[in-house]
Formats: structure tokens, sequence, C-alpha cells
């Protein structure tokens, strides 16, 4: 394991987002497109995990996101943001938060 200092992790802007649509790619098998709101602005995501959750599955979900990770673009689409997720043989856990938890808040 590699360590990071204190600082490095600081920079990590963690938030919680609640998925506010998704939708399959077509073509693509493993990944979907998604909405996540941050509470003051809603992002595009690229959602790993198609082959295990439908996009309707994922709808309303109150999710752990990195907000400053830089934007990437993925099957033509621009993502930016990205869910934090266990991974259990390559299948995905999100990391979840209670539904009272407000969109944007946080994580320390």
């Amino acid at each position: 394991m590699e360590y990071v200092s204190y600082g490095d992790f600081a920079r990590l802007q963690m938030r919680v987002a609640r998925v506010v649509s998704a939708e399959s790619i077509p073509g693509k098998t493993r990944i979907m497109r998604g909405v996540v709101d941050l509470g003051d602005q809603t992002r595009t995501v690229i959602i790993g995990g198609a082959q295990y959750y439908e996009p309707g599955e994922m709808v309303g979900r109150a999710v752990v996101v990195l907000a400053n990770l830089e934007p990437r673009t993925v099957a033509g689409i621009r993502s930016e943001a990205m869910l934090l997720a266990a991974d259990v043989d390559d299948k995905p856990f999100w990391l979840e938060v209670p539904d009272d938890v407000p969109s944007g808040s946080p994580i320390l």
C-alpha cells in the first residue's frame, strides 16, 4: 500500500449526490450515462456496472461522488464526476448515504 499525505487527501472533494436519471448507452454493456444532482448543480457521469444494474435501479440513490475529478470523455460522453463504489469481483457496490442527507453535503 502506498500512503498519501493528508494534504493530497484534503484536495479530494467528495460529495453526496442523487442520481436523477440514468440511461443505457447504445452498444455499451458495462457502462451507462447518468445525471447526478450535487445540490447546486447537476453533472453528467458515466456509471459502471451496467451488466449488473438496470438504469432504473440507479435513479434516486444518494451516492458518494468524487466531484473534483478531472472530466473525461468516455463513449463520446463527458463524465464530470465519479461515483464511488466497493469493487467485489468486478461488481460495484455503490457507497450510499441515508436519504435525509442533502445533495451536495461534503464527505469528510
